[in-house]
């Protein structure tokens, strides 16, 4: 990684988890237990990818990042959410997500539904917070988010992966699920950080594309790493979806020929960027950052 971005990395997660944690009820708030159940999900670790990419998308379409922090929060808490019901034993079932002991294993099951239920309501509470601008309210944010996170995709693509377990499933049912399920939210945090800077349709649509390869890319390097890494790099199970006889890119395509699909992928974002100019260059390095990613 360039040191110039690891640099911005390193500054932009700060000020991403110092905004998370006055966002977020305290640990003190009434009942406690939720709340200190929600914060250990939140600030359990992670790459922050998304509210990063909400930044990037904002500087890109030359915006304020100051702006944009509200809905880089609000992406970030909604994908938490999401992890802390995807590892629930009725769903993929783990003990270990970001290295840490799962939040149902630490609080319980009942406990962690309702964890993830208050995460998903505090993202509107969040994204309610954000500026508006000369093209977008706050109606459109939350039109944004609440689509983004509905049962036509973020949960609709977690449905159709329960119910492809054990099923043989082409190429084309993988992207369904993962373009919903993976790429849904990190288009909406470009998008987000793009309408923060009131960006233009041209802009929006650019971006629209970028997060939306970028995202299958993702996926794709994600089902690699989870054959060619171990559980200790990763900080979560590896080797879980073979395990559970889950359709993944690597199954299907063979390893050599899903790296080339991730390249291809990326390839095709990094196109879309090409109405930035040099303002896209943070956007650029971080999509090439995650195509290079061992965990």
């Amino acid at each position: 990684m360039k040191d110039d971005l690891k640099s911005w990395l390193k500054a932009k997660q700060k000020e991403v988890d110092e905004a998370l944690s006055s966002y977020l009820p305290s640990e003190n708030a009434t009942p406690k237990s939720i709340h200190k159940a929600m914060r250990y999900s939140v600030f359990a670790g992670g790459k922050r990818l998304r509210p990063l990419l909400c930044l990037a998308a904002a500087e890109a379409c030359g915006g304020e990042l100051e702006d944009a922090l509200a809905p880089a929060c609000a992406t970030e808490v909604m994908h938490t959410y999401s992890l802390v019901h995807d590892d629930l034993p009725c769903m993929d079932d783990d003990d270990l997500r970001r290295g840490r002991p799962t939040s149902h294993k630490v609080f319980g099951e009942g406990m962690a539904v309702l964890t993830g239920d208050a995460l998903l309501t505090e993202v509107f509470i969040i994204i309610a917070q954000t500026p508006v601008t000369e093209r977008y309210g706050v109606k459109a944010y939350l039109e944004e988010i609440a689509i983004t996170g509905g049962s036509k995709k973020l949960i609709g693509g977690q449905v159709l992966d329960l119910e492809g377990e054990g099923k043989e499933l082409g190429e084309k049912d993988l992207i369904r699920i993962h373009e919903n399920k993976t790429a849904a939210l990190l288009t909406t945090s470009v998008r987000l950080g793009a309408m923060t800077a009131n960006a233009t349709p041209d802009k929006l649509e650019a971006l629209t594309t970028f997060g939306y390869n970028l995202g299958l890319a993702f996926q794709v390097i994600d089902d690699i790493l989870d054959v060619t890494q171990t559980t200790e790099v990763l900080g979560k199970t590896a080797g879980k979806d073979e395990a559970v006889d889950k359709s993944t890119y690597p199954a299907i395509l063979g390893l050599e020929e899903s790296r080339n699909e991730a390249a291809r992928l990326t390839k095709k974002a990094l196109n879309s960027l090409e109405i930035f100019g040099e303002k896209g260059a943070r956007l650029e390095q971080i999509a090439r950052y995650l195509l290079e990613r061992e965990y």
